[in-house]
């Protein structure tokens, strides 16, 4: 079974992340922030992450940078889930090193689709 990191300051957010996502069929470890998640990656294995962008204490192009870094997690998936859908901030949201953008409020059907084509 793939484990998901699910990264979110929104608690209500990060359970419609769950539910989607153990609906079909994956483990969900949830994080409150970029902090949180860091935390939580390194002490567990996952296979993809999903992170929101503005969070307080660490944002998710902050996550993102801060991740690969880490030899550990030079190719595992990272996925920005956001509100922010301007050009500006998907250039860097791909130079921090994320694997894909997609915007809130999201199609939970798009959502295991896309996971489904970047997860190994």
């Amino acid at each position: 079974m793939h484990s998901i990191l699910a990264v979110d300051d929104s608690p209500s957010m990060r359970k419609m992340v769950s539910f989607t996502l153990t609906g079909a069929g994956y483990k969900v470890v949830e994080a409150v922030d970029g902090m949180d998640a860091l935390e939580k990656a390194e002490a567990q294995h996952v296979d993809l992450i999903l992170a929101d962008q503005n969070m307080p204490r660490l944002d998710g192009i902050g996550l993102t940078k801060r991740l690969r870094e880490h030899p550990r997690f030079k190719n595992t998936p990272i996925l920005i889930l956001t509100t922010e859908s301007s050009d500006q901030m998907k250039q860097a949201g791909k130079a921090a090193g994320a694997t894909g953008w997609l915007v809130k409020p999201f199609d939970p059907n798009r959502l295991i689709e896309v996971i489904q084509k970047v997860i190994r």
